[in-house]
């Protein structure tokens, strides 16, 4: 007989094997498993080129393998994702040491209470106070794939157009793919999010544009952008709670790229 799922399972998306939380709500995936021998892989995680998957893609759709992974293959009836260095926590610590930090992320038990109030948990917001979203990408990054996707938002789904231009005004975004929701916003979202990013990649290869390692990675980096994007057209109520980073963000670096990149035109080389 089959086991009956677990009420939530949240992804963590790694390519090493790391420290991590130990609650039984995590489930902590190799992304990019497809790509390396089978020696190299741990032996006590999940890897995403099992089920249905998109595992040779991870270089450059980053933490979107384990998002479809999850999507296809996990029949939990809330699933999340999240990173091995960025988790959600309701008290983030500002310990420096790692395993002090992970104490804090958040917990099954806590889980379960905030999904009696609302069936979608996102991280807080970032805010870019200087510029606007789509100023600060192209700015950062090459604008090609952002313009690209535009287009295909307009042909595809032009309901979803007005609040994609709206990323030329606003300043504010949930980052990082991260959120917990229902099985149902799951499934209608990675519909509408992959069928997008599938046709970015044939306009892609057809334009015959080329990026180095770094900036290849733009597909992870688009998606970042049209969660909102898909949550405010259809009007979708969420709760915020807290990031948590395994490490404490180097903020002087971050800046002074950013302003090298705003000023100068010198795209990012590194995330942050």
């Amino acid at each position: 007989m089959k086991k009956k799922s677990p009420e939530a399972t949240v992804v963590i998306a790694t390519h090493k094997k790391t420290i991590l939380p130990s609650d039984s709500l995590y489930l902590p995936l190799f992304v990019g498993a497809e790509l390396k021998p089978e020696e190299e892989l741990p032996k006590n995680y999940k890897k995403d080129n099992t089920g249905k998957n998109i595992s040779k893609k991870n270089p450059e759709f980053c933490e979107l393998t384990a998002l479809y992974w999850a999507w296809k293959n996990l029949d939990a009836n809330f699933i999340g994702l999240c990173h091995y260095r960025r988790f959600f926590s309701l008290k983030p610590s500002s310990s420096k040491k790692l395993e002090t930090r992970l104490d804090s992320v958040l917990k099954k038990s806590e889980l379960e209470s905030l999904l009696k109030r609302n069936n979608l948990i996102l991280p807080k917001k970032r805010n870019y106070f200087i510029e606007n979203l789509y100023d600060h990408y192209i700015h950062t990054m090459f604008k090609e794939p952002l313009e690209i996707t535009e287009k295909i938002i307009e042909e595809k789904f032009p309901n979803y157009s007005k609040e994609f231009k709206r990323l030329k005004t606003r300043k504010s975004a949930h980052m990082f793919n991260m959120f917990i929701s229902s099985r149902e916003f799951l499934n209608d979202y990675c519909e509408w999010l992959f069928e997008i990013l599938f046709e970015l990649e044939k306009r892609i290869k057809k334009e015959n544009l080329k990026y180095d390692v770094f900036h290849s990675r733009f597909y992870g980096r688009v998606s970042e952008l049209l969660l909102d994007v898909y949550i405010n057209t259809n009007n979708l109520s969420y709760e915020e709670i807290p990031l948590l980073s395994a490490k404490p963000t180097n903020w002087l670096k971050k800046g002074t790229s950013f302003l090298v990149a705003k000023f100068f035109g010198k795209k990012y080389t590194e995330s942050f």
